[in-house]
């Protein structure tokens, strides 16, 4: 049985002595419903291959990830985790893995990497100026974005919404300006902007992914832009805060406007099976499950680095009522058991060629 260490106030256990263990570093609340899904399923892929797994929680206090870095450097290194997984969430990850590879300690990003151009000088690639850096694995979030955008769009022409000018007018919230996987977000929707030709992306404001933000910040945007009915949103959490924020003006969203969220949720769910929420994408909190098979593989002597060392790979799924319902019956509880998470590892199946990381799979 997996003994799983949950380390929320800063409070440094000892690693047990197993063939391997892992620490992440969740950047999340304990309580906030994506990275506690992360964790789960992170917790059915360690229980399959046998990893001790512990999770220290950050609690959206991002002076925090630094410190809980650092708690792990001042274990002895014989109590230290084998490999330490982190997020570059609010661009933390820089300094996380100098921290780390300093004391000697392997280290993998996954969720959010750096961002390969902007930090290309300062860093390098993974193993090299910091050799214990093993690699990175991101969703495409670009395609979360994109995804999103394109079904809401394609619902407000069905609607026949107002138009400016000829072209429909959108708003935006998206999660903030430092993390690269908001930010690539916020492209994919962009992409899907351009490519439509007949909407117009008045304004994209920055809630921080709280719901109360966003709820305040929508209610101005919809004071500003009086004609706009679309709203797309980087989270499930900011959706919910802009159709808080729609509802108060009297507004019934999936009626009068349309929203797009991202996550999984069952709020999320539930939502888009009543069509109060228009577009919904996610899956990708698979990525954390995903990176202990890459680390399991390569600590049993099959590296990863034959398919890239910083791994950027389709994980998100566009839902609809069929699909949101069916997530429901096999994950809904956020038991994630039913998957077999040594079929997708390279070691244990030795004929496997590439990683199959899609989530859409795993909903058949």
């Amino acid at each position: 049985m997996l003994r799983m260490l949950v380390l929320v106030l800063g409070v440094v256990l000892a690693w047990p002595a197993m063939a391997l263990s892992v620490a992440f570093i969740n950047p999340g609340k304990s309580d906030e419903m994506f990275w506690l899904t992360a964790s789960r399923a992170m917790e059915a892929a360690a229980h399959d291959l046998g990893i001790s797994l512990t999770v220290m929680y950050a609690e959206r206090q991002h002076p925090r990830v630094l410190g809980l870095a650092r708690q792990i450097i001042a274990l002895p290194p014989e109590k230290r985790p084998d490999y330490v997984v982190f997020t570059n969430d609010y661009a933390t990850g820089p300094e996380v893995l100098r921290l780390l590879d300093a004391a000697g300690i392997k280290s993998f990003m996954a969720f959010s990497a750096t961002d390969p151009q902007a930090d290309r000088v300062e860093l390098g690639m993974p193993r090299q100026r910091y050799v214990h850096w093993l690699g990175s694995l991101e969703p495409k979030a670009e395609d979360a974005g994109y995804l999103t955008a394109k079904a809401l769009i394609a619902r407000g022409r069905a609607a026949g919404l107002p138009r400016i000018d000829g072209m429909l007018p959108l708003v935006a919230i998206g999660g903030d300006r430092s993390t690269p996987t908001s930010l690539r977000r916020s492209e994919g929707l962009r992409r899907a902007v351009a490519e439509a030709g007949d909407v117009v992306l008045l304004q994209e404001v920055y809630a921080g992914w709280d719901q109360a933000r966003a709820r305040e910040q929508s209610s101005w945007l919809y004071l500003r832009y009086p004609q706009a009915r679309l709203l797309w949103a980087g989270s499930d959490l900011m959706a919910f805060g802009a159709m808080q924020g729609w509802r108060q003006r009297g507004g019934k969203p999936g009626r009068d406007a349309f929203f797009s969220a991202i996550n999984t949720s069952p709020q999320a769910m539930a939502a888009l099976r009543d069509g109060s929420l228009s577009a919904l994408a996610g899956g990708h909190f698979i990525a954390g499950a995903w990176s202990l098979v890459l680390l399991y593989d390569y600590h049993h002597g099959r590296d990863f680095q034959d398919e890239g060392l910083t791994l950027v790979r389709p994980m998100f799924t566009l839902f609809d009522a069929q699909s949101a319902a069916r997530f429901q019956q096999l994950y809904g509880s956020q038991d994630f058991s039913r998957v077999d998470f040594r079929h997708y590892s390279k070691v244990l199946n030795p004929k496997m060629r590439h990683y199959q990381f899609d989530f859409k799979p795993l909903l058949k």
